[in-house]
């Protein structure tokens, strides 16, 4: 998971270096600075015994060039998160929202109508509290909300002010132990990242001319 955000983060930053260089020979930007992304779509997340749900997003971004946005991402996504017990059994959570706070960048290879672009985001996800179903213990597992530092790496391409991607969201695993009753004890453990897949549209950012 790390290696992925690290890989992400830094063609990303070599995005912008090349950005950089190039834009200064720019003269008048091409497209208006600010906008603000709306999305709807699918969320996967990972892990056995996990369901998958919906999501929502808002993004406001910044162009500090044409082809490099920087924004901030907040996002919410229903899904029933997997977990597999210490003995090897998977259960499922209760159906639960997750939300999240990430800094963003994304990066333009095309200042045509058609504009692929590829980004990464830092921040902080929220995860809500579930209780378990369908484990060992016999459902007796539970899990109190908590908040993880986290990424993401996406890809996608914008046409007009249609906006289409596929997002992976790296969030660290959650493990929970406790007394199964015997004298003994039993750990459970989520794994918390989830794919999402969205389709939305943006208001601003518009050509200037």
């Amino acid at each position: 998971m790390k290696k992925i955000l690290i890989v992400g983060i830094s063609l990303l930053s070599i995005s912008m270096v090349k950005a950089q260089s190039s834009g200064s020979a720019s003269s008048e930007p091409i497209f208006k600075p600010f906008k603000v992304d709306v999305a709807f779509g699918g969320a996967i997340p990972s892990g056995s015994g996990a369901k998958g749900g919906v999501l929502f997003a808002v993004e406001p971004k910044y162009a500090v060039m044409d082809q490099l946005a920087v924004g901030l991402r907040v996002e919410a996504a229903l899904t029933a998160r997997g977990f597999v017990s210490s003995d090897g059994t998977s259960a499922q959570a209760d159906v639960k929202a997750s939300g999240s706070y990430l800094a963003t960048g994304d990066y333009y290879f095309s200042n045509n109508s058609f504009r692929p672009f590829a980004g990464a985001g830092a921040g902080i996800f929220t995860l809500a509290a579930a209780s378990v179903s369908g484990s060992a213990d016999g459902g007796a597992a539970g899990l109190g909300a908590s908040s993880k530092f986290g990424g993401m790496v996406r890809a996608g391409f914008e046409v007009w002010h249609f906006r289409l991607g596929i997002e992976y969201n790296l969030i660290p695993s959650t493990k929970i132990t406790g007394d199964d009753g015997s004298g003994g004890t039993y750990s459970v453990t989520s794994k918390n990242s989830y794919l999402g897949l969205k389709a939305g549209f943006f208001f601003g950012g518009g050509r200037n001319k």
